[in-house]
């Protein structure tokens, strides 16, 4: 039986739930941390709320992941899954930036877009992944399905999350979702295969 705190895996999308089945064993929890922390923070930023509670709601997680992992409050289970993430917490605290430029910035997404880029590249390194660019090309094709024109790289068993995520949404972009044996068929493909 597990120590780890429960985080309750129905907060998590259809697609990465089925991308953290492919997920190599050891980055599996780095993946769900991620997922659930960008979840947490679209939460915070949900459009509704005023732009004071949104600041500081994402001023609470900024303030936590800045600091050292055994400073971090015990009653908040995502937090304690965060914990493999603080070697590249920059990137988390990017993404809860990104979110705030979003909501009450002016730059209509471009920041969150770049920071959730630095959070796949910050994963890749964080799970030993050795094709860098790879996850970097792979991370902006997800971001921005519409104009993929290339095949997609081959990553290793611990970012094939990423590459579900990827064809899922170019596959998404091109209409295909629409026929969704066939989706379902392409993206556990990738799952096994990883191509």
């Amino acid at each position: 039986m597990s120590n780890e705190p429960f985080v309750p895996k129905e907060t998590l999308d259809a697609i990465e739930r089925f991308a953290l089945v492919y997920a190599d064993h050891q980055a599996r929890q780095a993946w769900e941390a991620l997922f659930l922390l960008q979840h947490r923070l679209k939460d915070a930023a949900r459009p509704g709320r005023e732009p004071l509670m949104i600041q500081l709601r994402l001023s609470w997680w900024r303030d936590r992941l800045a600091e050292p992992v055994d400073h971090w409050p015990k009653g908040e289970p995502l937090l304690a899954r965060m914990a493999i993430w603080q070697a590249e917490a920059g990137a988390l605290i990017g993404l809860v930036d990104g979110w705030e430029a979003k909501v009450v910035g002016e730059d209509g997404g471009t920041a969150l877009e770049s920071a959730q880029i630095a959070a796949y590249v910050a994963l890749g390194s964080l799970v030993g992944e050795k094709d860098m660019a790879a996850v970097q090309v792979t991370a902006e094709q997800l971001l921005n399905p519409a104009t993929v024109a290339q095949a997609p790289k081959r990553l290793s068993r611990k970012m094939r999350p990423l590459s579900i995520l990827r064809a899922h949404a170019v596959r998404s972009a091109q209409g295909d979702s629409a026929r969704p044996v066939a989706n379902f068929a392409a993206l556990l493909r990738i799952g096994l295969f990883g191509h």
